[in-house]
């Protein structure tokens, strides 16, 4: 890759970046035939901020705090492409609990990933992305905005599928941290008739997110999270879809390759904040650790008129 630079640092250039995390997935499985393992994001108000500082005193690149090891690792792939000596402090914060499956180190990447090329003053297109983090490990696709068809293992996008009015999400940790690279190691042992719901329950939400039909969404989610038992089990999973009827939500989404749990619901539901604290204060007997997010919108990504989502 041939670029001309300025190879000179200037001292105390700068570039920040940001990423949102997710509530899970509303969807995550496997294909038919070539179509791959995938999920369907579900961008949530949590995010993660990276900053890399250029120092050219500095003796190769650190990371703040220090165990932010995957971050360090992509700054330095970016500085090795641009062929070029780069020195300098990353510094990483996110709000994002990690280990969960709200794709806190997917959004530590991206946000990584934004800031370094901010400072080195690089193209970082989303195709970039992908390309780097495909070096790193599995990842979730926050580096688009809206909710989007992700093939996770691969890391490239399937398709975009638009945006969802605001939910809140009534969320529970069964405790514990999950491991994304070793998990998307496990082999999983899908039969042909799943892969064929899977399809099936992607067709859905293809169809279901551009009408903002929050009921047909929350249904998929709470059969994806079902479908996942065999896989990555939950013990909550039950008394949560009891208590999302108990208070009127729309489904039950899960992190699939983490340990949360959430109720879906309406946020322009004027009632809302009533079944809220109901969700809230039935979830405290599940578990310690009740938290309450915000999925996000986003008015300016339109669907686009693409081919049928269920080829490869």
């Amino acid at each position: 890759m041939n670029r001309s630079h300025d190879v000179t640092p200037r001292q105390g250039l700068a570039g920040t970046g940001t990423a949102f995390g997710t509530f899970g997935e509303l969807l995550q499985g496997v294909l038919p035939g070539d179509g791959g393992d995938f999920l369907v994001t579900l961008p949530v108000a949590r995010w993660s901020m990276a900053t890399f500082r250029q120092d050219p005193g500095a003796d190769g690149i650190t990371v703040r705090p220090e165990h932010k090891k995957k971050a360090l690792r992509l700054a330095h792939l970016i500085a090795e492409e641009e062929r070029r000596p780069v020195g300098g402090v990353l510094t990483v914060s996110s709000v994002i609990p990690e280990g969960k499956g709200l794709a806190s180190s997917s959004a530590d990447l991206v946000a990584t990933a934004r800031a370094v090329a901010k400072s080195l003053r690089t193209p970082m297109p989303p195709s970039r992305i992908e390309r780097l983090l495909a070096r790193i490990e599995p990842t979730d696709g926050v580096l688009y905005p809206g909710i989007v068809a992700f093939h996770h293992r691969t890391v490239r996008l399937r398709a975009v599928l638009g945006s969802l009015p605001a939910m809140t999400v009534v969320g529970i940790d069964e405790g514990g941290a999950v491991d994304t690279v070793a998990y998307n190691r496990i082999p999983k042992s899908y039969s042909t008739a799943q892969s064929h719901e899977y399809a099936r329950l992607l067709d859905r939400l293809t169809h279901a997110i551009p009408r903002h039909d929050l009921t047909e969404v929350g249904k998929v989610a709470t059969r994806s999270a079902l479908m996942n038992q065999p896989l990555r089990y939950k013990r909550s999973l039950e008394p949560m879809r009891k208590i999302c009827r108990e208070v009127g939500g729309l489904g039950v989404a899960v992190g699939h390759s983490g340990t949360t749990l959430g109720v879906l619901l309406d946020s322009r539901d004027p009632s809302c904040t009533r079944r809220a604290t109901e969700a809230a204060a039935a979830c405290a007997e599940l578990a310690d650790n009740v938290a309450v997010y915000r999925t996000l919108s986003f008015p300016d990504v339109r669907t686009p008129t693409a081919e049928p989502l269920l080829t490869a």
